[in-house]
């Protein structure tokens, strides 16, 4: 069977779907019910997808309304796909209607165009290509809907604890060609109440997630603007960064504006807190001196941990990194560093944490994520590469990853497409949009993979 044609025969019903799937304005909401715990957009965008597999004839069920399934098929064994229907927030500066699907140049906009609806919508599409050729099927074929993957993984955790666990899995939800490892992700927290010894340093505020190189922080010090501005003025133009200050009944303020990025690669962002610390660690003394050499003594140019000691890599998914993603400091009180840990497939992660030491701050270990990996020679593996590579005319390459997919819940699952290599990450971003012809291609290719996953042949 051609794919690529049984695609572009179905382009037109794919694209008006995913307007209508992306018209729903599925973000999370606190305004919640119990057939809406994620909020009623949430809902409607999950029955949007039941009702859709209903109409198709498929096997469909809700669990509790935080996921659900549409499946076909026949077997003892399972293959299942996984996508999901949350968003991220629009936020302000969009050029189209968040919510509107515009097509224009071969793209279509919207938030959850790429992330994840377009390449849920795919998935779809594909399984019912397969499922409309009257192929034999070999396995049962499960779309699992997620509702929360963009604010914690509730859904597919509450899914897997009555649902059963696929035999196999693929989550069109991050980069083709295959992701087959996937780090850990630890959130560590350091922590210190003692501060005898008060100083300049009133206050020290950076960042409010730990998944985000923060790119503002603030510090409040004794002393008039005229103690402070031009050498922090000197600083900021020495660290090629913009900063601020200002005075407010004896105290300055000082704002320092960074580069916000992933924490899974924090060296592609500029970490406002630590370049505070930076400078205010030669001009404090006491706590706030303590504190601040404290920060920038143990992350400033390293992301890796090695001046905890906790370095390590491996040759399946690369360096360990660390995010000082949330650094609070109040004169007097308890100061925090709140980290994100993303550690290579191997790290011996109990023994690492059992010999660290920070200078009298404490460690607590708040989550834990542990890594995801499927081997490269399992026959799974190898199918997706010889079908990527058929319908691409490229290689498949392997790849790894600091963050996290729903392949991670899974016994034996990867992350597969869509967004196809060299082409722009625009997930979460302002003018989110799919590319009509990759949509079309990755279509293709899962339609293909169901076939060969899923089909007697």
């Amino acid at each position: 069977m051609d794919w690529q044609l049984e695609a572009e025969k179905r382009k037109d019903k794919m694209l008006k779907e995913l307007q209508q799937l992306i018209a729903i304005p599925s973000v999370l909401s606190e305004e919640t019910e119990p057939e809406a715990p994620f909020g009623k957009d949430v809902k409607r965008a999950l029955e949007w997808f039941l009702e859709k597999g209903t109409e198709n004839g498929f096997s469909v069920k809700n669990v509790d309304y935080v996921a659900g399934h549409l499946e076909t098929g026949q077997g003892d064994e399972l293959l299942g796909i996984l996508g999901h229907v949350d968003v991220v927030p629009a936020g302000a500066g969009w050029t189209k209607d968040p919510f509107g699907g515009v097509i224009e140049s071969g793209k279509l906009f919207g938030r959850g165009a790429i992330d994840d609806k377009g390449p849920t919508i795919a998935a779809w599409t594909a399984l019912n290509i397969v499922k409309e050729a009257g192929f034999e099927f070999s396995k049962r074929v499960r779309l699992i809907i997620g509702t929360d993957e963009e604010s914690g993984f509730r859904c597919v955790n509450r899914y897997f604890e009555t649902e059963e666990m696929p035999t196999i899995a693929f989550a069109p939800d991050a980069d083709f060609p295959i992701i087959n490892a996937e780090k850990g992700i630890a959130g560590l927290v350091l922590s210190k109440t003692e501060w005898p010894q008060a100083d300049e340093l009133v206050s020290f505020k950076s960042g409010e997630r730990t998944n985000m190189v923060p790119d503002l922080a603030e510090a409040t010090v004794a002393g008039e603007l005229a103690e402070w501005q031009e050498r922090f003025n000197t600083f900021c133009a020495r660290h090629q960064v913009s900063g601020s200050a200002i005075e407010s009944n004896g105290y300055t303020t000082l704002s320092l504006h960074g580069k916000s990025a992933h924490a899974m690669e924090p060296d592609l962002g500029i970490n406002a807190g630590i370049l505070l610390a930076l400078f205010l660690k030669d001009h404090l003394s006491g706590d706030g001196k303590h504190f601040t050499e404290f920060i920038a003594g143990h992350f400033h140019n390293d992301s890796r941990g090695r001046r905890f000691g906790l370095e390590y890599n491996d040759e399946v998914s690369g360096d360990t990194t660390f995010n000082a993603g949330v650094i609070r400091f109040e004169s007097g009180k308890k100061a925090t560093v709140a980290i994100s840990m993303r550690y290579s497939v191997t790290y011996p992660f109990e023994e690492k944490m059992a010999k660290f030491g920070a200078e009298g701050f404490t460690l607590e270990i708040a989550s834990n994520s542990r890594p995801h990996h499927v081997d490269e020679n399992d026959p799974f593996i190898e199918t997706l590469q010889s079908v990527y590579e058929k319908q691409t005319g490229q290689k498949a390459d392997l790849l790894a990853i600091g963050g996290g997919t729903y392949a991670r819940v899974l016994k034996k699952g990867v992350a597969f497409g869509m967004l196809f290599p060299g082409e722009k990450d625009v997930a979460h971003q302002l003018d989110e949009f799919v590319d009509i012809d990759n949509l079309v291609k990755a279509t293709a290719i899962y339609a293909e993979t169901i076939y060969q996953l899923a089909c007697k042949k």
